[in-house]
């Protein structure tokens, strides 16, 4: 298996993972939008032999008064049912953490589960002084400094970008 960078021959495939893996096609939807309508952003694939198993996605999200932070929002990751819990999903997020790096971003929030992202290092994003501008758990809403103390004396509301208000 390998993790490479999103092709546009891999669109179809990819909106097929996403909508195998999540209950309906929003969260496909919404990376065709965040696709065409968000920079910059990442789309990291996973493919094996058999071809793409699975996507992961980051695009930019901001803080209240605070313009200049550097910040990206992880939304969403998937993995094709059958692949699922094989270390496909891990692969997919420590690269695009990496690839978060390069492009300089000096942290990252996710909106997932409580069990699995604090692996990474993700942290409920309390801690940092940050809330999520939908209505989660704390325990949910985590975020990743990828540089060291940037969000110190940062506080505010995450704001993600305005296709994710299309989800229903």
């Amino acid at each position: 298996m390998r993790i490479r960078n999103e092709q546009p021959s891999d669109l179809k495939t990819i909106y097929r993972i996403l909508s195998s893996a999540f209950p309906a096609e929003e969260e496909a939807k919404l990376v065709d939008g965040l696709r065409k309508n968000a920079i910059p952003t990442i789309s990291l694939v996973a493919e094996s032999k058999d071809g793409l198993i699975g996507h992961i996605f980051f695009s930019p999200v901001s803080i209240d008064g605070h313009p200049l932070l550097k910040i990206m929002g992880l939304a969403p990751m998937a993995v094709l049912p059958e692949h699922q819990n094989t270390g496909i999903g891990s692969a997919l997020v420590a690269e695009g953490l990496s690839q978060c790096k390069a492009l300089n971003t000096g942290a990252v929030v996710v909106l997932g589960h409580s069990a699995y992202y604090p692996r990474f290092n993700f942290a409920p994003a309390i801690q940092f002084g940050l809330e999520s501008e939908y209505d989660v758990a704390d325990d949910v809403f985590m975020a990743q400094e990828l540089v060291k103390n940037y969000l110190n004396e940062v506080t505010g509301t995450i704001k993600y970008h305005q296709e994710f208000h299309k989800l229903s």
